[in-house]
C-alpha cells in the first residue's frame, strides 16, 4: 500500500489540474449553447465566447505544463478547485446577467460589457493608475519616513514619549477622512491635501508598531553590549531597530491597507484623476459597468503591490517567520 501511495505521489498527474479546463469547457458549452436575453445589452467589441476559448487554451497549456514541472503542478493542483470554483462563479454570473436577464442591466451589466470598458478606456485607466500610483507613493513615503522617526524616538527616550505619545493617543485614532475640511485650508493645492490625509493614516500605524517593537526588545541585549562597550547610538541602530523590524514590517503593512481606503476618499479633493476619482465619476454617471471594471483595476493593484512588498520582506526578514502570511 505505502508503494503505492508513494507512486501516486511521483505520478505527473493529478486530477485537480484537470479541475479548471472542466470548468472553461462547461462555460464555454453553455454561453454556446443558451442564446443572450433579446432585451440584454452587450458590446461587440470584447466577445465573451472568445476571451473563454482564450482562457481554455491557457488551462491546456498549463496542464501540460504541469506534467513536466512537478514544482509547478503542486502548485497549480493545490489552486484547481479554488480557479474551478471561480470560473463556474463568473458561468452562473453570465447566465443571470445576459442569458436570463435575473437582475437590473444597470445595476449588475454583463461580463462582456465590463471587458469592453478595457478596450474603450484602456489609455485614460492607465493615465488613471498612474496618478493614483503616484499620490500613494509619496503619501506612503513621508507618512513612514515621519512614522519611523516618531516610533524610534518615543520607543528609545522617554523624554521624548512624555511629550509625543499623548498627542498621539489622541490624534492617531482619528479616521483620515475627517480631516478634510482642514486640509483643504492648510494646504495650497487639493494633491498636497491628499497626500496629507494618505501620509497622516501611515504615520499612525509606523508609529505605533515601531515605538512598541523596540519597547519590546530584551533589555539583557543591551547589558550585555553595554558591558562590551557599545555606545548608546550603538545600541539603538545595531541591536534595537534590527530587533524590531518584523514590528515595524506590520506597522508598513498595515498602514499600506489603510492607504487605499485613504487614497479613495483623498482623491475625491478636487483631484481630475485617479482610479477612486474614476469610480466615483462613473458611478454618478450611472455608468455601472465602468465602476465594476475600476473595482477590479483596484483589486489588482492592491494584490500586486502588497504581494511586491511581502517578497521585499521576505528577503529582508527570512530570519523571521512573519505573523502574516499573504
Amino acid at each position: 500500500m505505502s508503494d503505492r501511495k508513494k507512486k501516486d505521489k511521483n505520478s505527473p498527474f493529478d486530477y485537480r489540474t484537470v479541475i479548471p479546463i472542466i470548468a472553461i469547457a462547461l462555460t464555454l458549452l453553455t454561453d454556446t449553447l443558451i442564446p443572450n436575453h433579446l432585451e440584454a445589452k452587450y458590446r461587440e467589441l470584447t466577445d465573451f465566447r472568445l476571451v473563454l476559448i482564450v482562457a481554455f487554451l491557457i488551462t491546456i497549456a498549463f496542464f501540460i505544463l504541469s506534467l513536466i514541472r512537478k514544482s509547478f503542478r503542486l502548485k497549480y493542483a493545490y489552486k484547481g478547485w479554488f480557479l474551478g470554483g471561480l470560473i463556474t462563479f463568473f458561468n452562473i454570473l453570465n447566465i443571470i446577467t445576459v442569458k436570463l436577464l435575473l437582475l437590473p442591466q444597470i445595476y449588475f451589466p454583463s461580463l462582456n460589457r465590463i471587458l469592453n470598458v478595457y478596450v474603450v478606456d484602456y489609455k485614460f485607466l492607465l493615465t488613471c493608475l498612474a496618478s493614483s500610483f503616484s499620490l500613494l507613493i509619496e503619501g506612503l513615503l513621508i507618512g513612514t519616513i515621519i512614522g519611523i522617526i516618531t516610533g524610534i524616538l518615543i520607543g528609545w527616550s522617554k523624554k521624548w514619549s512624555y511629550w509625543i505619545y499623548p498627542i498621539i493617543r489622541i490624534l492617531g485614532p482619528i479616521p483620515s477622512s475627517t480631516w478634510i475640511p482642514l486640509a483643504l485650508i492648510a494646504f495650497p493645492t487639493p494633491r498636497w491635501a491628499a497626500i496629507f490625509l494618505i501620509a497622516f493614516g501611515v504615520w499612525f500605524q509606523i508609529t505605533i508598531l515601531t515605538s512598541s517593537g523596540i519597547q519590546s526588545v530584551k533589555k539583557s541585549y543591551f547589558e550585555v553590549s553595554s558591558t562590551l562597550g557599545a555606545s548608546n547610538l550603538q545600541n539603538l541602530f545595531r541591536i534595537a531597530i534590527p530587533d524590531a523590524l518584523p514590528s515595524m514590517f506590520l506597522g508598513f503593512f498595515n498602514a499600506t491597507c489603510s492607504s487605499f481606503v485613504a487614497l479613495m476618499a483623498a482623491e475625491m479633493l478636487g483631484c481630475k484623476s485617479g482610479i477612486g476619482w474614476y469610480i466615483n465619476w462613473q458611478k454618478e454617471m450611472l455608468s455601472y459597468p465602468n465602476v465594476y471594471a475600476g473595482l477590479i483595476i483596484i483589486a489588482g493593484f492592491c494584490y500586486l503591490f502588497i504581494t511586491i512588498q511581502f517578497k521585499v520582506r521576505d528577503k529582508l526578514l527570512g530570519w523571521q517567520k512573519g505573523v502574516i502570511k499573504w
